[in-house]
């Protein structure tokens, strides 16, 4: 009877302790990281662009811009800033009452910016004709009004040069007058010359 008591409380015993370790063994253990895999490459940056053909006109001649990498379809803003080349000095201006007054250089153009639209086609490339009114520094903002994508080039716009003009009548008038006067003195001088050979002639004549 002790004995079976004893065997009874050794198995009560094992059936204790042996709870925890199956209640530990039960929880879900957290699955391994995995740090080999491979990432996908970042996509490149899309580099819009906007170019005119001809890096410098004369005023009244017709570039072309050409806008690429925008977005397809859709509208874009082109705004022209104009920086005058040249401007001329700074001086000062005499009052009626003799005093002087300092005057600040005036551009020979106004550096208003100027705008106006293109529109894309289904790759995302426009172009463009454009006539400067200016002279100067132009410089083109384009800007996709969807995409938000930008770009910016420049062109140098100079005034037409004066084409030399032909020498005219009155031109000549002063230098005709010259040698008029010389021709002129010239005749003179003949004449005056015949009329003394003249009388020296009859004057030896007389003398025989």
């Amino acid at each position: 009877m002790r004995l079976s008591r004893i065997i009874m409380a050794l198995t009560v015993g094992l059936a204790v302790v042996a709870v925890p370790t199956a209640a530990g063994a039960a929880q879900p253990q957290p699955a391994p990281t995995v740090t080999d895999t491979p990432q996908p490459p970042p996509y490149p940056p899309v580099l819009t662009s906007l170019t005119v053909n001809r890096p410098t006109i004369f005023l009244g001649e017709t570039v072309i811009l050409t806008g690429r990498n925008f977005g397809p379809n859709e509208t874009v803003d082109i705004v022209v800033s104009v920086t005058p080349l040249a401007a001329p000095a700074a001086g000062t201006a005499r009052r009626s009452d003799g005093s002087t007054v300092a005057m600040a250089p005036v551009a020979f153009q106004a550096s208003a910016p100027l705008s106006f639209t293109a529109r894309t086609n289904s790759e995302g490339v426009f172009t463009r004709r454009y006539t400067p009114k200016v002279t100067g520094l132009l410089t083109f903002t384009a800007t996709g009004r969807e995409s938000g994508r930008t770009a910016s080039s420049e062109l140098r716009v100079l005034r037409k040069k004066k084409p030399h003009l032909p020498v005219t009548g009155s031109s000549l008038d002063t230098p005709m007058k010259v040698g008029g006067g010389l021709v002129g003195a010239g005749a003179v001088l003949l004449l005056g010359t015949l009329v003394w050979r003249r009388r020296n002639r009859f004057g030896a004549g007389g003398a025989h």
